[in-house]
């Protein structure tokens, strides 16, 4: 079956303070915990300690965060509330873009939010349409005056280009960027490596506008920049609203004036047929299922069986047994409509509502214990200082202490990440259930996208054996339902296809 999902935890805190009451360890056991229980992988952990969340965006983590989203090696960000990720409003429907045009997730232990889930999901829709509606006021109130004002050469907001600056409203030289920017041009053409090139830039002392390190996408995206060539190019691309993406506009809505150049242009296209060149090599496409249980197939020898040329039919290399594509989505359609009527909706989240409220009831009953213990501890350390205990004494009061809160330490992440994961399993499961029911109604005029989408959501996996199929279903938490209630055998009802 799929690997487990690859994610990162986030941890910051805003001052030495909170670094020291609020224990960012604390909070990275609680995540990780969070992401054990999902079956997650955790494999990078990202922290901002005494970082203000009003600008986190260009921080060196957050851009190391990044990159591993944009690269895919990590698929999921946990962190314990939306403002530990970032204060900024705006900041924050950066992150949701970003994170939704990779298909990567987010999972916002405090609000609940795990947008892998299909309540989470409702979270993305309502963080774009807040996105679409701020760049739809700001677009009706600057497009008119942004060829104008291109056209006279003024700011059009923001910064100016690394290695200049304006003065006056007018755009010049910045006598000491500029030759950090000319440079980065001559290391890349000899290395034709923009990530050796930053290293490079980095290991000389050089530094970016706000003091950070070069990375490879900021010497991508300046190297690209006509600016540098003595071309400044305004009012050439759009947005079209949807996850962030642009399109370059009609070359005659562009707005080209001429400014100060700070390589040659001959210098400018050399470096930029290598990177167009490289960019076609490593440009990779996502592939989209062609099937419907595509990946979700499984022989009973273990191995994934997959569709081969346009057989329509699944088949294991090793055990080769088959079963045709048509037979099994019909088997599958059968099982889940059967599922889901025999689902009592109300009876079953009143009792994950139960299950969710003993452990919230047995982590405060934790949390009060550690505070009583903590007390006790300050109660025997005052009697210390006062000589009203030896030090034998105070040992043997407080050596039992310390262990026990030693002990709690470790159990409060525990119990509260096994409470934010019974918390947002019940979210999403209201919502699957409130939805899939009427799939049997549904299901025959539903497109195959959203049809997928289910399948993802709620399938755990197919066994086909020789004589059954095994359909698990996993959108129901393990510990509301006993594993065999949400799996089913289905025997003697298809043939193998040969």
């Amino acid at each position: 079956m799929e690997q487990p999902k690859q994610v990162g935890i986030w941890i910051r805190v805003s001052t030495d303070m909170q670094v020291k009451d609020e224990s960012p360890e604390h909070h990275q056991q609680r995540a990780k915990a969070y992401a054990d229980l999902r079956g997650w992988h955790v494999v990078e952990v990202y922290r901002l300690d005494a970082v203000s969340g009003k600008a986190v965006m260009h921080h060196p983590e957050t851009q190391r965060m990044l990159k591993d989203v944009r690269s895919g090696h990590i698929e999921g960000l946990v962190f314990s509330k939306l403002a530990r990720l970032a204060r900024s409003t705006k900041e924050l429907l950066e992150f949701a873009e970003i994170f939704r045009k990779e298909q990567a997730d987010l999972i916002s232990l405090a609000e609940q939010i795990d947008t892998s889930s299909p309540a989470g999901r409702l979270f993305f829709t309502i963080i774009s349409a807040m996105a679409e509606w701020e760049r739809e006021e700001i677009s009706s109130r600057v497009a008119a005056s942004v060829p104008i004002r291109a056209k006279m050469g003024k700011p059009l907001g923001g910064q100016a280009s690394y290695g200049y600056a304006w003065h006056d409203k007018q755009l010049v030289i910045d006598e000491k960027e500029a030759p950090i920017r000319r440079l980065m041009y001559e290391i890349f053409l000899k290395t034709q490596r923009k990530q050796t090139t930053a290293n490079e830039l980095n290991a000389l002392g050089y530094r970016t506008r706000n003091g950070s390190h070069f990375s490879d996408n900021t010497v991508d995206r300046l190297l690209r920049d006509t600016t540098a060539k003595g071309e400044r190019k305004a009012n050439y691309t759009k947005s079209l609203g949807d996850k962030k993406q642009w399109i370059v506009k009609p070359e005659s809505e562009w707005i080209i004036t001429p400014c100060p150049a700070i390589v040659t242009e001959e210098l400018w296209n050399q470096v930029n047929s290598i990177l167009i060149q490289q960019e076609q090599k490593s440009k990779k496409t996502r592939k989209k299922a062609v099937y419907l249980l595509s990946g979700y197939i499984q022989c009973e020898c273990g191995k994934t069986m997959y569709v081969f040329h346009n057989s329509k039919v699944y088949a294991c290399k090793v055990c080769k047994k088959r079963i045709a594509v048509d037979d099994i989505d019909e088997i599958y359609q059968t099982y889940l409509t059967e599922y889901l009527q025999g689902i009592n909706a109300k009876d079953f989240l009143a009792q994950s509502d139960n299950i969710m409220k003993e452990k919230s009831a047995l982590l405060s009953q934790t949390v009060s214990e550690r505070k009583k213990l903590a007390k006790k501890f300050e109660t025997f350390l005052e009697m210390r200082l006062q000589d009203e205990l030896s030090k034998e004494q105070f040992a043997e009061h407080c050596q039992p202490i310390n262990v026990r809160i030693a002990q709690l330490d470790d159990a409060i992440p525990e119990l509260q990440a096994e409470v934010d994961f019974l918390s947002i399993q019940l979210l999403s499961s209201d919502t699957v259930l409130d939805e899939a029911q009427q799939l049997s109604h549904q299901w025959a005029d539903m497109p195959f996208d959203k049809k997928r989408a289910i399948v993802e959501t709620i399938t755990d996996g197919i066994t086909i054996r020789k004589e059954d199929i095994d359909i698990a279903l996993s959108f129901l938490p393990s510990s509301f339902l006993n594993a065999e209630n949400n799996r089913r055998n289905f025997k003697d009802s298809w043939k193998q296809s040969t």
